[in-house]
C-alpha cells in the first residue's frame, strides 16, 4: 500500500475522533506518522502538532456555527497552557526517542483507561457529588490548563482526550459545550507548542503531511455528524480499546 493511501485512511481516522469526540485525534496521528509513514518520533510530533491544529481549527468553527463553544471559559483555560506548551516545545527537541515514545505510550494508556472509565456522579453512597466553589474550580481549572499545554508541547498531543473531561468535571459543562470548548483549548496549546519548533519543521515530509491534514479535515466534519448518531459511551470504549493496543505496542517498540 502507498505511503499516499496510508496518509489519507491514517487522516480520515484522525478527524473521525476529533470530530466525534473532541479529542483523541493526536493520539492516533503521532503513532501513525511513525509506525506507518516512517517519521521519527521527534518530526511525528511536530508533524502531528500541525495536523491537529488545522483540523481543530476547522472543526472549532463547525461547533462555534452551532453555538457549543464557551468562549470565555475556554480562553482562559487555554491561556494557563500556553506558557507550559511553549516551553515544553522548546524540550521536547533536546530528549531521547525512545523516551518520546515511551512517554506518549504511558499518556495514550492512561487515556484510554479513562475513557474506560464511567463518568463519577456520586460520592460513592450514592449521593451526587457536590461541585466545588467557583474558586476551587478556576484553581483545579487552570492547573488543569496548565498540565494540558505541557503534554501538549513535550508529545505533540492536542490533548482533548484530557480536556473533555476536565471541562465537564471542573467546569461543569455539559458534553457538547465540553467538546466544542475541547477544541479553542486544543487550537491554543498546539498553536503555542508549535512557535517553538521552528527549526524541527524545516525536514517534515510535507508530500504526506498535506494529504493526512485534509483527510482529516474532512473526517472532522464526518465525526461531527457520527456523534449525533452513535451514543457517547460506544464511541469512547471503541477508540479506548483502539488506544489500549496502539500503547501497548510503543511501548514494546521503545523497550525493544
Amino acid at each position: 500500500m502507498s505511503a499516499l493511501v496510508l496518509a489519507l485512511a491514517a487522516g480520515a481516522a484522525v478527524g473521525l475522533a476529533l470530530g466525534a469526540l473532541g479529542g483523541g485525534g493526536s493520539v492516533l496521528a503521532v503513532p501513525a506518522l511513525i509506525y506507518l509513514l516512517g517519521f521519527t518520533p521527534a518530526a511525528a510530533t511536530t508533524a502531528g502538532l500541525i495536523i491537529v491544529t488545522a483540523t481543530s481549527l476547522t472543526a472549532l468553527y463547525a461547533h462555534a456555527r452551532a453555538g457549543t463553544v464557551r468562549w470565555k471559559a475556554g480562553t482562559l483555560f487555554a491561556a494557563a497552557g500556553l506558557v507550559p506548551a511553549a516551553v515544553a516545545g522548546a524540550a521536547a527537541a533536546h530528549l531521547p526517542q525512545a523516551l518520546l515514545t515511551a512517554a506518549f505510550a504511558v499518556v495514550a494508556a492512561l487515556a484510554a483507561v479513562r475513557m474506560l472509565r464511567p463518568a463519577r456522579t456520586t460520592d460513592g453512597h450514592g449521593r451526587r457529588t457536590v461541585r466545588p466553589a467557583r474558586a476551587a474550580r478556576a484553581a483545579r481549572a487552570a492547573r488543569a490548563g496548565a498540565g494540558l499545554g505541557a503534554l501538549t508541547g513535550l508529545l505533540g498531543v492536542g490533548g482533548g482526550f484530557l480536556a473533555v473531561p476536565a471541562l465537564v468535571t471542573v467546569l461543569a459543562f455539559e458534553m457538547q459545550a465540553a467538546v466544542g470548548t475541547s477544541l479553542l483549548v486544543i487550537s491554543a496549546n498546539s498553536l503555542a507548542s508549535l512557535a517553538t519548533r521552528g527549526a524541527t519543521t524545516a525536514g517534515l515530509d510535507w508530500a504526506l503531511i498535506g494529504p493526512f491534514t485534509g483527510a482529516a479535515i474532512l473526517g472532522a466534519w464526518d465525526g461531527k455528524r457520527l456523534a449525533a448518531k452513535v451514543t457517547g459511551t460506544l464511541l469512547r470504549r471503541t477508540f479506548a480499546i483502539v488506544l489500549l493496543a496502539v500503547a501497548a505496542f510503543m511501548l514494546v517498540d521503545a523497550f525493544a
